[in-house]
């Protein structure tokens, strides 16, 4: 059976958004999503753990975030949308939350736009992360978000896709230098300090869908935070010994095998 695919879109060509979807159990992919999908897992069977792992983180960071008094949200790369969303947990736990999500796929804003329930408080745009300029002058982001006071910028799981080429330190440092003090950087990434040659095998799959698959090391996703103050324990792994909150939830421990534990990293920044 032929599968039915929105106007723009070609379902033959593999695509990030939908393999990650393809990695949660969602529906929002295609065959040629899934063929790619379990490429991948056939060299990486963690992949797809670990992909559940980091919605599981997401929603602990946002709750940790608001502990805080965070109320305002930028989700940069969200995906496609799924159980718990930002702006579901956010609004749980501050009512007055605000969250705006950014993806530069077509689909995936579609998606995010047909979910929000309150556009007055989460709004869905168009665009791509690597151009900073364009995302903090944009008309919805900056209707929802006030960047004089504190905002909590999420790059969860979407760095590893951003190539050298396109200077993920400056673009990311754009970002840091536009929020006020008290704002907050959360980043997750996966790294190639270990199962390297497994990495470079997963990199070379990617590179037959939409988006390139760049791993870093500890030290180059460290400095995406600059001068931010890292959160205890700082730049952290799912290694026991690093499972602490809010990486990992005391009421909700989270048990995964120690390769696939040190194959990414995960940290919240401070502004001073």
């Amino acid at each position: 059976m032929t599968e039915q695919a929105p106007q723009g879109v070609n379902p033959h060509i593999p695509n990030a958004a939908r393999m990650y979807d393809y990695f949660l159990g969602g529906k929002d992919n295609f065959k040629a999503d899934r063929e790619l999908g379990d490429m991948v897992l056939s060299v990486m069977p963690e992949v797809r753990d670990g992909t559940r792992e980091n919605r599981a983180l997401i929603g602990r960071v946002v709750r940790y975030l608001c502990e805080q008094g965070v109320t305002q949200f930028l989700d940069l790369g969200s995906g496609l949308p799924a159980q718990e969303n930002v702006h579901e947990v956010a609004l749980r736990h501050a009512p007055e939350a605000r969250v705006v999500y950014v993806d530069n796929d077509p689909v995936v804003a579609a998606h995010g736009r047909a979910l929000l329930a309150d556009p007055n408080r989460v709004a869905m745009v168009l665009g791509d992360c690597r151009r900073p300029e364009e995302i903090l002058s944009d008309p919805e982001v900056r209707g929802l978000l006030d960047f004089d006071r504190p905002v909590a910028v999420l790059m969860m799981f979407v760095l590893h896709f951003i190539t050298e080429q396109d200077e993920p330190q400056r673009f990311v440092a754009a970002y840091r230098d536009a929020l006020a003090p008290g704002s907050y950087l959360a980043i997750s990434h996966v790294t190639n300090d270990v199962a390297t040659e497994r990495a470079e095998q997963v990199s070379e799959f990617y590179r037959k869908a939409n988006a390139d698959f760049t791993p870093r090391s500890g030290a180059e996703i460290g400095a995406f935070f600059g001068d931010f103050e890292l959160i205890p324990p700082g730049l952290a792994t799912g290694l026991p010994e690093h499972a602490i909150w809010p990486f990992n939830d005391p009421l909700n421990p989270v048990f995964v095998d120690e390769e696939l534990a040190r194959m990414a990293y995960a940290g919240i920044g401070r502004k001073p």
